[in-house]
């Protein structure tokens, strides 16, 4: 590890990543700078093929960065489109004899909208419909639990103003949270403007700095709001810019938090809105049920004012006019923009219902004022009641809602608000310490962390030692030691020990926010089981409106016939009313908002949860792929195994001496990574402790040369050399000697991996390698058969150490000597033969096999949380959390079954008992309101249960 944050460091951990992926990934910040994009590099071969096109693509005029990943075969250009255009980018790489493929030459870029007024899922597939018919829009998907949309849109076509306008053409409210890379911005409160010119002038000044990707200012409130490039620049470079060049007073301004206002303020709504309907419906309940019945009372509200209307009458016309259209204007609203696009939702229900109740409540009071025989009952206190328990339902909804999302607040709340910044001379001597927001921590600064305090970025420790505290990311509960040259992420806890670190990611590169964006990112995506509530909520209200319908008629005609006995009516009723009654019945019980919440609610306690135990699920797909898995293939080295190599012997085999093969060695691994590699060569350098005074020009390394799951090679002087497993001296016709075939089988039957050192042609040597197995990797493999899951090593190890590291987890089958790509044709195989797999891998030289498997998991990710090729990414390298992640996948599918269970058994029961299945039998039936009152409990009830996923436990932990 750098202890100066170079190099890997410099790499974002997560280029920006979400369910709503293109093959393509080309980001624009919308009306100014710098264009991010993203494309697959073929024929790579080595890291020098990466270095080689780096260069290439640097020497371009515009291209600000490129980084090529030769692992992953991807490369990551920033450039100007001003200056090069994505064509000439594609060409630079063809013509440097690489092939470029999952290339594109459009732009798009993603914005996220905030939806207000959506009801059910029908409400969310409307406003997918209406921005996926906007020209220019090339993906839009809608969260009806987390009332946000994700819209990829070509820039060049259409822009966010454009895509909130057809949002609200479609009857919602929408809102831009954020576009492009909003994880760097910073918010500034200036002083001291004058007029529009002052902050024009400010914005000109600030765009023609470096590094500045965009700007916007607020001219009302004298803010502005800078996007910025991290390597280059950061908030308070230009806090100071503004101070010192334009002459201003500047100052950080941390705006609310748009989600909890937004929430707060929803639920604020409807608990006021609530509260004045009781106003009205409460003491109309008792003037239409409980005053009545008392005598002196009784008489003051049946007293006849004309002909048979009378005071009660009016009283409760009074009072439920307002509720119906003041109070139950948004149910109206819905109504017409639902109906405009030609759909129906839960408020063309209510509406509907409420109509039916106060209009002919108005026709029995138009008909008493005019009549002096007429007796009817009206249903005023029906559709006040039923607006009432609406609202309440809604109100409780929203309070079940708003904890859905308490571990990703949880998540965000992590990071500490201040940080201690040290300013240090060219010796490293601390020259002064002071305390500032973390908002305006950069890149490289050097900070003071104070035992209990949290590191409020991700950094590397330059001094100190101490113990950390990684629960609240990782979920292990014990602190980790760390000394100089380690990571830290932002947002844990210091135990004990001060320490400096030096900062290395901030704002939406940190590990934090990465898990936040993966987590957001799932909550958004929809869940194929999903599918079942979409289906339904296409036919749904219509189906209820005809059954309604049905009902009224088959109330009513039977009883103007005569076909049963009067008995059945109730007093001051007719055949009319008690139909009438039945019909809003069923038109209220229904509730189409049950079912479109069972799916995203459990989804988004379940994202969450998981991201604070250190599983990060990307989405519903993931989860409902994760249950089915009846198989898990596993890595070897890193996974099962601890991951970090140790040289136990060293053998020549040849007159060669010690020294000279150690050389040889450190001349050729030192330009690996492999981590048998770098186990060889710390030994060989432990062994040669003054090496360095050993290089000559006969130990320069020239045409080096990977061998995947075979070894390396390349010319050290004017020899040949080659270093690597038996697989690679076979390919290369390097003859092994029985000597050097015994040596092998004594250290396989000890799970040890030999590594051969061929010069020239001949077997001059060979290091035997162990890795440990993982402590717990018995125990979770023992357990994975106990929940029918069928576990499966794979390696490109030989196959002697493969099976001994296999008998000793309790591993039945094994693939060994496998290259990357082979493991990857092994899992197809095994889904060929009817199996789901999951492949549990560190996600880079295992990504072909991640991305073959049913399920991806890429273990011990830690900081490194961006891997692409993961549906699962479990932050910690502990193999019980691929226990966890099975287990709460399960757990998860089984609760949106439950809330199926709950959302259908409401409309399945409540509609034949409010449509009066019973009423011949028992005298049963179910008033208006009440059936109001059971809608509103079926939202409430699948929300709730959803949240019992909150208290979620690890099925299986470990102890030593």
């Amino acid at each position: 590890m750098d202890a100066n944050g170079k190099d890997e460091l410099k790499i974002p951990l997560l280029e920006p990543s979400d369910a709503v992926v293109l093959d393509i990934k080309s980001v624009r910040n919308v009306d100014h700078g710098v264009r991010t994009i993203t494309f697959k590099i073929g024929g790579m071969e080595c890291a020098s093929c990466s270095t080689s096109i780096e260069s290439v693509l640097q020497e371009l005029n515009g291209v600000e960065s490129a980084i090529v990943s030769a692992l992953q075969g991807q490369a990551v250009v920033k450039y100007v489109p001003e200056l090069v255009g994505v064509k000439a980018i594609k060409e630079a790489v063809e013509d440097a004899g690489f092939e470029v493929t999952e290339f594109s030459e459009q732009d798009i870029a993603v914005c996220r909208l905030k939806i207000n007024g959506m009801m059910c899922t029908s409400c969310s597939e409307s406003v997918e419909r209406a921005l996926s018919m906007v020209e220019g829009v090339k993906k839009a998907v809608v969260g009806l639990a987390l009332e946000e949309a994700k819209v990829n849109y070509d820039p060049n076509v259409i822009n966010t103003d454009r895509i909130v306008e057809a949002v609200e053409d479609a009857g919602f409210g929408a809102e831009l949270i954020g576009s492009g890379n909003d994880g760097n911005k910073v918010h500034i409160k200036l002083e001291g403007i004058v007029s529009p010119d002052d902050m024009n002038m400010i914005k000109s000044s600030l765009e023609s700095l470096n590094g500045v990707n965009h700007v916007e200012i607020d001219m009302e409130e004298c803010k502005v709001t800078v996007g910025y490039d991290p390597d280059l620049t950061g908030s308070r470079s230009l806090i100071q810019f503004i101070q010192e060049s334009c002459h201003y007073q500047a100052s950080l301004y941390v705006p609310e938090r748009r989600y909890e206002t937004e929430k707060n303020h929803e639920i604020k709504l409807y608990r006021n809105q609530f509260l004045w309907s009781c106003l009205f419906s409460v003491p109309l309940l008792m003037f239409s049920m409980v005053l009545p019945m008392i005598p002196p009372y009784g008489n003051w509200l049946n007293y006849k004012l004309q002909n048979m209307l009378t005071v009660g009458m009016v009283l409760r016309w009074i009072l439920c006019t307002p509720v119906q259209f003041i109070i139950g204007k948004r149910f109206y609203v819905g109504s017409y923009h639902a109906l405009r696009r030609k759909s129906a939702n839960m408020d063309v229900l209510v509406a509907l219902g409420t109509n039916a109740a106060y209009f002919y409540s108005v026709y029995t009071i138009i008909k008493a004022l005019i009549s002096d025989a007429f007796e009817g009952q009206d249903f005023f206190e029906t559709s006040t009641m039923l607006i009432s328990f609406i609202l309440l339902g809604k109100y409780l909804e929203s309070i079940a809602k708003g904890k859905t999302s308490d571990a990703l607040a949880k998540l965000t709340d992590l990071a500490p608000d201040t940080a201690c910044l040290l300013t240090m001379d060219n010796n490293g001597n601390v020259i002064s310490e002071t305390e500032i927001s973390s908002q305006l921590i950069q890149k490289n600064d050097v900070l003071k962390i104070f035992p209990g305090s949290k590191f409020p970025v991700d950094g590397v420790i330059i001094d100190g030692h101490g113990y950390v505290n990684e629960s609240m990311i990782t979920g292990e509960a014990i602190p980790i030691a760390k000394s100089t040259g380690d990571r830290v992420i932002g947002g844990t806890v210091n135990e004990n020990g001060c320490l400096l670190i030096k900062v290395t990611h901030i704002g939406s590169e940190t590990a934090l926010s990465q898990i936040v964006q993966i987590v957001e990112a799932a909550q958004l995506a929809r869940a194929p089981v999903q599918k079942l509530a979409d289906q339904i909520s296409r036919f749904f209200v219509p189906a209820v409106v005809a059954a309604a319908i049905v009902t009224w008629l088959a109330w009513y005609i039977p009883g103007a016939l005569g076909l049963y006995p009067k008995s059945w009516i109730p007093k001051a009723m007719d055949e009319f009313e008690l139909a009438l009654q039945f019909g809003i019945s069923v038109l209220v019980v229904a509730c189409p908002c049950a079912l479109g919440l069972a799916t995203p609610t459990a989804v988004m306690v379940a994202t969450g949860k998981g991201a604070t135990q250190g599983v990060l699920i990307k989405g519903g797909n993931a989860l409902e792929k994760a249950h089915k898995v009846n198989t898990i293939v596993f890595d070897k080295t890193g996974t099962l195994t601890v991951g970090k190599p140790e040289v136990v012997s060293a053998v020549p085999f040849s007159e060669i001496s010690m020294e000279e093969l150690c050389n040889l060695a450190i001349a050729v691994e030192a330009n690996s990574e492999h981590p048998i590699a770098k186990a060889i060569v710390e030994h060989a350098k432990h062994r040669l402790p003054d090496h360095k005074s050993q290089i000559s020009n006969n130990s320069i390394v020239k045409d080096f040369e990977e061998h995947p799951g075979a070894g390396v090679g390349c010319k050290v002087g004017d020899r040949t050399v080659f270093v690597g497993n038996k697989k690679l001296m076979r390919l290369s016709n390097v003859p092994v000697d029985p000597e050097i075939e015994n040596y092998f089988s004594d250290n396989e039957k000890l799970a040890r991996t030999c590594v051969i050192v061929a010069v020239d042609g001949k077997v001059v040597g060979a290091f035997a390698v162990t890795d440990p197995v993982k402590p717990e990797a018995a125990h979770v493999i023992s357990f994975l058969r106990s929940m029918n899951v069928n576990s499966i090593m794979v390696t490109g190890d030989n196959w002697s150490t493969a099976t001994a590291i296999a008998k000793e987890v309790g591993i039945e089958y094994v693939f060994a000597e496998i290259d990357p790509l082979g493991k990857a044709d092994r899992i197809k195989d095994l889904q060929a033969r009817g199996k789901i797999v999951a492949m549990v891998g560190d996600g880079i030289n295992d990504s072909p096999a991640l991305v073959a498997a049913n399920v991806g998991m890429a273990i011990g990710a830690g900081t490194d949380v961006a891997i692409e090729a993961a549906d699962i990414v479990l932050i910690k390298s502990n193999l019980e959390d691929v226990i966890t992640a099975i287990d709460l996948s399960r757990k998860t599918i089984a609760r949106i079954h439950l809330n199926y269970v709950w959302a259908l058994g409401y409309n399945i029961l409540g509609m034949p008992i409010a449509a009066g299945v019973l009423f011949p039998f028992t005298g049963i039936r179910l008033p208006p309101w009440l059936a109001g009152a059971l809608m509103a409990a079926s939202s409430i009830s699948v929300v709730c249960s959803s949240l019992l996923l909150q208290t979620y436990k690890k099925p299986f932990t470990y102890s030593k």
